[in-house]
């Protein structure tokens, strides 16, 4: 009798769909970029630091180094595993996140919004 028609409303709803994946994916990439930028600069600073300090303290002379000291060797730890390793390890992990969220770019890994987003 009457053949259902196929309307077009599902593929542009399905473009549509993938747009707003692909948009989200870009910010979401950026955003972690910066994240990624701000925690190097961030160890930078610290590295920069901890050499000025250290170029300080071998300028003093032998008894001014004897009466104020350098911190000990397990605070200098601390403050490296605090400053430096832990970040760097933050930054593993967006790196590799920002992977997975160019491949979903590419196509090579399924990209789909549940359908409660939309």
């Amino acid at each position: 009798m009457t053949e259902p028609s196929l309307s077009p409303q599902p593929a542009t709803n399905v473009k549509k769909k993938a747009a707003e994946v692909h948009s989200l994916l870009a910010a979401l990439i950026a955003k972690r970029e910066q994240e990624i930028v701000e925690i190097e600069q961030m160890v930078e600073r610290y590295e920069r630091r901890l050499r000025k300090e250290e170029q300080a303290y071998r300028s003093l002379s032998p008894l001014r180094r004897m009466l104020s000291g350098k911190k000990p060797d397990h605070h200098l730890a601390v403050e490296y595993i605090h400053y430096v390793k832990k970040p760097m390890e933050k930054v593993r992990l967006l790196r590799e996140e920002v992977g997975r969220y160019y491949a979903m770019l590419s196509g090579s890994i399924p990209a789909d919004l549940p359908d409660t987003l939309v």
